[in-house]
Order: structure tokens, then sequence, then C-alpha cells
């Protein structure tokens, strides 16, 4: 089933679009990660420029959260207060991305920065949560007990000004989730991911959060985010594809559902080892399309 993209310039398979969006909607329920890092880098393995996949794919993610969010908040697993402040920081961090992203793209260079970002974050925060689950699953299957670690990070600890997140179970500054969510809001500008493969670690290993709301505040967040990162580009860039993007909705809604039921089930530590090998995985493909010229060199620019 043949589809043509108008922004994109292509004719692509409608059913293969469909696909992807499901996959990244199984994603989005069982990690809380939006999806959107998996979305772009297959888009852009598919054919579809960086910048229409990128912008395309934000709007993409925010279906996915609203359904996977919706299936967290009846179990209880959605910290708002939380979420309110990562929010903020996430609007924030769009508006200073899209500047950052128009930059780039008057200077030719904003699809080469795109894959580079991924390969380095991709992999090192990948391979971060390898390590860790790694070494607590030998922990576990050793009958030791692996060292208590800190509630949030040291630096955290230090930010003047605390607030009760109660939900969460902290007592830290505003000021950290704030910034956490100025940061995700550039990331998901520049590469159109949700910014929940990286929000997901930091909320656990950063702010301490406990594993029980993670993952559906990090998905009200991302749902926020992603609709005004897709305004942003709309308003900007006009590299958002709406077919494109409808097709991938039609797929993540559904997947979301069933990856929200899965995750009730399934080890929170397995879940993470797999989300990691995902991670990689994808991380190690963009590297090597860094290395080989394509059979058709071409770009999407403004005139």
């Amino acid at each position: 089933m043949d589809v043509y993209l108008p922004i994109a310039n292509l004719s692509v398979n409608g059913l293969i679009i469909v696909g992807l969006g499901l996959l990244t909607g199984m994603l989005s329920g069982i990690f809380g990660v939006g999806g959107g890092f998996l979305t772009t880098p297959l888009l852009i393995f598919y054919g579809i420029p960086p910048t229409v996949a990128a912008a395309s794919a934000a709007s993409q993610v925010t279906g996915a959260s609203v359904s996977g969010m919706l299936a967290h908040h009846q179990r209880g697993g959605v910290d708002y207060r939380m979420g309110v402040v990562l929010v903020l920081g996430g609007v924030l961090g769009t508006g200073l991305g899209a500047l950052l992203f128009s930059l780039l793209q008057a200077l030719g260079q904003i699809d080469t920065v795109i894959n580079l970002l991924y390969v380095s974050m991709l992999g090192g925060i990948g391979a971060m949560m390898a390590r860790e689950s790694i070494q607590t699953l030998r922990a576990g299957s050793s009958g030791a007990r692996p060292a208590r670690k800190r509630r949030h990070h040291p630096l955290v600890a230090r930010l003047p000004g605390r607030w009760r997140f109660y939900r969460s179970g902290l007592y830290i500054s505003p000021l950290a989730p704030l910034l956490l969510g100025m940061f995700t809001g550039i990331l998901t500008m520049l590469m159109g991911i949700g910014g929940g493969f990286v929000l997901v670690p930091a909320m656990l290993y950063i702010l301490g959060m406990s594993a029980q709301v993670v993952v559906g505040t990090s998905l009200f967040q991302i749902l926020f985010v992603t609709m005004a990162t897709t305004m942003m580009h709309a308003l900007t860039t006009r590299a958002v594809d709406i077919v494109l993007a409808g097709l991938l909705l039609i797929g993540s809604v559904s997947g979301a559902q069933l990856g929200a039921r899965f995750a009730t089930t399934a080890s929170p530590v397995k879940l993470r080892l797999a989300l990691a090998a995902i991670v990689l995985a994808v991380a190690a493909r963009m590297a090597l399309g860094l290395t080989w010229r394509p059979d058709e060199i071409f770009t999407v620019s403004l005139l």
C-alpha cells in the first residue's frame, strides 16, 4: 500500500510505517520512553530525510504518550507535581531547541548533528543502563545484596529551596527536575524524541524517584513537551509531515496500551536490560550509517 508523503516528497509503504508506530508505541508503554528514540532512526533507515523524520516523530510520540500515560494513571503511577515541573522545563527547552535547530539548518549541518547526537547519547546511556542492570542481576543470582544507593545525586542535594514530591518519595529542589526538563526539551526539538530514554534513567539515578512512578511521570512530561515541539516545528521549520505522523499514530496508540499491560508483569531489571540492548543496537546502526556513502544523497531545505 503505497502512500505519498508531501513534505518528505517520497512514496512509502503505509503498512510498514503503521508497523513502526505499533513497535514504538509498545516501547512507550513498557519503558516510558515515548518511542521517539527508535522511530526517528528507523524512519531515517527507511529513507525519510532526517529533518522530516525528527519533526514528524515528535507528533507521533504525543499520541503514544497519551495512551500510555492514561494506562499508568489508572494504576496510580503518575506524580503530577513532579510532572508539571518537568513540563515547564521541557517547554522552555523546546524554545531554545527551536533556535538551535534553525541555526544548524541554516548552516546545512542539521542532518549530521542529528545523527551524531543519536550515536553519542544512545551509546552512552545504553552502556550505563546495561552495566547497572547486569550488576543488579549478578547480585541477585549470587544472593548478595547490592550496596544501598543514594536517594538522589549529591549535586541535587546542594540545590536551594526544597519541595516535597510525595508520590515520588522525594524532598528536593524543583530546580533539578526543571533543568532536567529543559535538557530533554532541547533533545526533543533536535532529535524528534520524547526524551524518555534520557529522562527515565535520570529520574531514577539522579533525582532518585520511586520506580513505581517513573514511567507514568515520564510519559506525562513527554506528552506536553512533544505537543510543544510539534507546534514549534510547524511554525518554524515546517518539516512536519502530517501524513507520516498520522500513519505512525495509527499503530502507536494501540501499541502503547499493550506495552503498559506487559510492563506490570515483567521484571523491572530485565526491562531495563532489554531497553539498554535496544538502545545500543540503534546507536551501533546509526554509527555505521555515518561511515558509508548512501546510494542517494539528498536533504530537505527551506527555500
